[in-house]
């Protein structure tokens, strides 16, 4: 009989610098120590070694051990990762103090960026994990993007047509997502309509089929206003843009309950009867995820041609370089990508 073909080795993730000034390093360090212990997927972090260096041998005494850092090629990272933390360079110094981002922190964290999304791309790495950037020190720098998402939009881009992203917030407590993402509430309002409700829906449906193997995904909506508009008179938006949206899904054959009121969808009970809920602004999607998952929730870009997952928090200038950052975010990123890229019905499989 003859010999099964071997399985070739997952590709590693490729896990991006962030804001280096940022507890970005911080995070890493302490998951990569916990590798063992937690059998996590072997990732690289693109970005400058010798600022990794620094950073680990800061942490070293208050995390009780010391790393040793690897400078790699994404195709040598997984079988370093063992014995070391695995660091693919992009060719950006990063000069940055913990807490002092500098003029070196905005093209040190896009560069990372972008180099993680062509290793995807391009076969060397299987899914894109982001560490947290500061959007004030980027912005002052000249991007032009809201925040991650969009600009992973366009750096997902095929033949000049940017995809849609969409942002869901998940964890094994609860999965959310915001149909408008990073507006003001009157330019949310502004832009909210029933054909972006339809789209985001029916890009969550697709990805919980293909990325999370859900058969039949079930989607609670919620409404707008407070007690989704009690019939017309606390607003309009739940009668003209909402049900309307529903009305094409539920045609689709796509199962949603909707709109309800947003101040009843996310206890426990209420939990159990959906895998995703749909909002309709930012906060609206974010305070009840923060609120039962802080720790373990983890920000999945849908949309893009490849697997996108991050850290839900920010960059805790007032904490980095002291330890005190808490990994299990990105823990939990590293093992949710790691499993969407490996799903059977995950495209591009």
């Amino acid at each position: 009989m003859a010999d099964r073909a071997a399985k070739p080795p997952a590709l590693p993730l490729a896990l991006t610098l962030g804001e280096p000034a940022g507890i970005g390093p911080d995070i890493t360090i302490a998951a990569w120590l916990r590798r063992r212990e937690l059998n996590l997927p072997a990732f690289y972090l693109l970005g400058d070694e010798a600022l990794i260096a620094r950073r680990a041998k800061a942490l070293a005494p208050s995390l009780g051990a010391g790393v040793r850092t690897a400078a790699v090629s994404p195709g040598e990272a997984a079988s370093a990762f063992a014995d070391a933390l695995p660091v693919v360079a992009t060719g950006e110094r990063a000069t940055a103090e913990p807490g002092k981002p500098d003029a070196s922190s905005a093209p040190a964290a896009l560069a990372s960026i972008r180099q993680a999304v062509a290793d995807v791309r391009e076969g060397r790495a299987s899914a894109v994990v982001t560490n947290p950037i500061a959007k004030s020190v980027l912005y002052r720098a000249g991007f032009r993007h809201p925040g991650h998402t969009e600009f992973l939009a366009e750096l997902a881009a095929e033949n000049g047509r940017v995809p849609q992203p969409v942002m869901m917030l998940w964890s094994p407590q609860l999965a959310v997502v915001p149909v408008t993402i990073h507006l003001s509430i009157r330019d949310a309002l502004a832009q909210l309509t029933s054909e972006l409700i339809v789209a985001t829906v029916r890009i969550v449906a697709t990805e919980l089929k293909s990325r999370f193997g859900i058969a039949r995904p079930r989607i609670a909506v919620s409404g707008l206003n407070p007690h989704a508009g009690e019939d017309g008179s606390l607003g309009h938006e739940e009668q003209t843009i909402i049900a309307p949206a529903l009305k094409v899904l539920r045609n689709d054959g796509i199962e949603t309950r909707g709109p309800l009121p947003a101040d009843t969808m996310f206890h426990e009970a209420a939990r159990s009867t959906y895998d995703c809920a749909i909002c309709m602004y930012h906060d609206q999607a974010l305070i009840p995820i923060k609120t039962v998952a802080f720790d373990n929730a983890v920000n999945v870009t849908l949309g893009l041609p490849f697997v996108r997952t991050s850290p839900d928090h920010g960059t805790a200038f007032d904490i980095a370089g002291t330890a005190k950052a808490n990994p299990a975010s990105l823990i939990a990123a590293l093992r949710l990508a790691s499993r969407m890229a490996a799903s059977p019905s995950s495209p591009g499989r």
